[in-house]
């Protein structure tokens, strides 16, 4: 990646994503079981957040530092957006500091999710 660059990944978020991951992070508050009226339930933030680090995972980004802002909830049947931009990279003898910055957006173009990313991709 080059500094300015920018990845893409999206994902529709399904009923059984929440389950799954509240299994696996044993976060299951009623707002991600109990169905609004509109049927749906709140996706958890750090389901979310998994976004921004699937595009770390194809790049084998080590992270070493996050910060996230969660700016309004996503719910099932949502589609996220997720956007990577490469703001600095240093090349060492043996890896490649890197530090990125992320947005998310849902469906309607509002912004979901940002943060800041810095680690290593070692060579």
């Amino acid at each position: 990646m080059k500094v300015g660059e920018i990845l893409t990944f999206e994902k529709s978020f399904t009923r059984e994503d929440v389950e799954l991951f509240s299994k696996i992070s044993g976060d299951a508050g009623e707002h991600h079981v109990v169905p609004d009226e509109h049927g749906r339930v709140m996706v958890q933030g750090l389901l979310v957040a998994t976004l921004p680090t699937k595009i770390g995972g194809d790049l084998n980004f080590i992270a070493r530092d996050v910060e996230l802002t969660f700016l309004r909830p996503v719910f099932t049947g949502d589609t996220v957006r997720c956007e990577v931009t490469l703001i600095h990279h240093e090349k060492q003898a043996d890896r490649i500091i890197a530090v990125s910055k992320a947005e998310c957006f849902n469906q309607n173009g509002k912004k979901v999710l940002e943060g800041s990313f810095q680690g290593i991709i070692r060579q």
